[in-house]
């Protein structure tokens, strides 16, 4: 069998996976605080029928080898961390973050996830809280009859109680932030996990350490850029198509043995 033939195919399905994540990027275009992703792709193993440097007298030397590659296959989908661009929205309980970090949301089952969703609502008991209902770490409760919330840059959560003329501090937002901040694990939802490739949290005061500023009335969107993926799509597919003619002259090249 043509090895050719094979290795269409591995760049076929590599090219199936570049669109399926070109097309998730896409569709979360107007996802909060979402982040692109990319994936990366290697070759694989090569069938050696000549190694390079071996000898072809006792004082001459191949200097090239001759080695068949066997085609190509996805690695990894990597997370481009880069700032998207913030949105003014009005409401009090919107926070962008413009700068490098996450906020720490307190899940379920008692761990900690990481998000760039600043989308925070009051659930009945006041507490700020995810779109699905996960609380903010650091339990901020705004108080009934507040008629002023607010949210410095550097996380100070204050409220103005109705009949008061100055506003009572009620908790702080503190961020944390990874060395290697591509190696979390998403998990849908808008949140991330540690994990051993990302590092252990660093955990610090916004604008300080590194972190980024609060923008309260803001919410960070997504950062992937329309054309730019468009401009993927369309190399993906005609690599697509190439490695299909492939496929296709390697067909018309056995028809032909055939007819011999």
């Amino acid at each position: 069998m043509m090895r050719s033939l094979w290795v269409a195919k591995t760049g076929m399905d590599a090219m199936q996976m570049n669109i399926d994540t070109i097309s998730n990027n896409l569709a979360n275009v107007n996802t909060t605080g979402f982040k692109r992703s990319r994936p990366i792709f290697e070759d694989l193993l090569y069938q050696t029928l000549r190694q390079p440097g071996g000898a072809t007298s006792q004082q001459t030397q191949l200097p090239t080898g001759l080695q068949m590659g066997t085609g190509v296959k996805p690695v990894a989908t990597e997370r481009i961390h880069t700032q998207g661009n913030l949105q003014l929205t009005d409401n009090p309980y919107d926070v962008a973050i413009n700068g490098e970090g996450f906020f720490q949301i307190e899940m379920p089952d008692g761990t900690i996830g990481y998000t760039r969703d600043g989308t925070f609502q009051l659930n009945n008991q006041g507490v700020m809280v995810t779109a699905e209902g996960y609380p903010l770490q650091g339990n901020i409760t705004v108080p009934q009859g507040t008629i002023r919330f607010g949210i410095s840059r550097d996380g100070i959560v204050t409220a103005l109680a109705a009949g008061q003329t100055q506003a009572t501090q009620i908790g702080t937002i503190q961020m944390a932030s990874f060395i290697n901040p591509a190696g979390l694990q998403s998990v849908g939802e808008n949140l991330y996990l540690e994990t051993a490739a990302s590092g252990a949290p660093q955990v610090g005061t916004p604008g300080q350490t590194g972190l980024g500023v609060l923008n309260q009335q803001y919410l960070e969107v997504s950062n992937v850029n329309i054309t730019e993926e468009l401009i993927n799509m369309i190399q993906a597919q005609r690599a697509f198509e190439i490695n299909s003619r492939s496929i296709q002259t390697s067909d018309q090249m056995l028809q032909k043995l055939t007819q011999l």
